[in-house]
């Protein structure tokens, strides 16, 4: 099999982005060259990663989170305008590109975000890299938005949940779309969501809500985090729904040449601790899209 030049639109869907890791092993394991990516959200973060060229050292730290890790990472912010804020969870990728001006990448890279008062698509295809990647993740509703020259700006999935288009223009043999928003399956994911069970977990995030609102959790609040979670849940679910129509749309009048789906069970949106179940998946169900294709 000869090797191509891979262009990757990678797309959003929070924690089951982690997919893009293993479509990524996947194409450069047959041989192929990866010469632009595009990425909304999740798919965003990763495919800045890999261009920047640390990808693998980010998907160490994500294959050893635990579900205590990610609850630590996440930071209640109840007054704003997003539940929780990036900051902590975006201190790893700082640490790996904090400095990288995304036109000195060595591989093209666009991140998609929305302009949420505009109402329309914004690409970064230059400037600060974690700049472009805090806009294109901020879920409405999730994860607070970003305030940059003016621009209210939040996740990219909102107007191009797989963004094809910002690779139309490279010298590429294949385009390789990654959807997040497939049909859920009929089985339940291979490891299904784990329930918060040991209670000094539980009191754990009794203590960071009450640290949060500045005030004692009563008896009856005592959930206050987790159904801040389920909440979470919900808006993924609308945003999974309102997505998966969008992409149809739009794929119709640029389709990819090999698309590969994940379904939407396979992980919730907050779902980081699942990693290496989602990165494995990614590489299975793109080697079976390559396969498909006779690529």
């Amino acid at each position: 099999m000869s090797s191509l030049r891979v262009a990757l639109a990678l797309g959003s869907g929070g924690a089951r982005g982690y997919a893009h890791i293993g479509a990524v092993e996947e194409i450069r394991a047959r041989g192929h060259e990866i010469v632009a990516v595009a990425g909304s959200s999740m798919g965003a973060l990763v495919g800045g990663l890999m261009c920047a060229g640390h990808l693998d050292e980010y998907t160490q730290w994500a294959r050893s989170l635990s579900q205590r890790d990610v609850i630590r990472l996440l930071d209640p912010k109840w007054s704003a305008p997003g539940a929780i804020g990036a900051g902590r969870i975006f201190d790893e990728v700082e640490r790996l590109v904090g400095g990288l001006q995304i036109e000195d990448l060595p591989v093209a890279f666009t991140a998609v975000a929305t302009d949420l008062h505009a109402r329309r698509e914004v690409w970064f295809q230059r400037g600060p890299l974690t700049s472009a990647l805090r806009a294109s993740i901020a879920i409405p509703g999730v994860i607070t938005p970003v305030v940059m020259n003016g621009r209210l700006l939040a996740d990219g999935g909102l107007m191009n949940p797989v963004p094809i288009e910002p690779t139309a223009a490279s010298a590429a043999d294949l385009t390789v779309a990654i959807s997040l928003q497939g049909a859920r399956t009929a089985r339940e994911p291979a490891t299904p969501a784990r329930e918060p069970a040991p209670s000094t977990w539980r009191e754990e995030l009794v203590e960071r809500v009450r640290r949060t609102v500045g005030r004692p959790a009563e008896p009856d609040s005592e959930p206050t985090l987790l159904d801040q979670l389920r909440i979470s849940d919900v808006v993924g679910m609308s945003m999974d729904a309102m997505q998966g129509l969008i992409t149809r749309y739009r794929m119709a009048g640029l389709p990819p040449d090999v698309l590969v789906t994940v379904p939407v069970g396979a992980a919730r949106s907050l779902d980081f601790h699942r990693a290496a179940e989602m990165i494995e998946l990614g590489r299975t169900l793109t080697a079976a899209a390559l396969d498909a294709a006779g690529r």
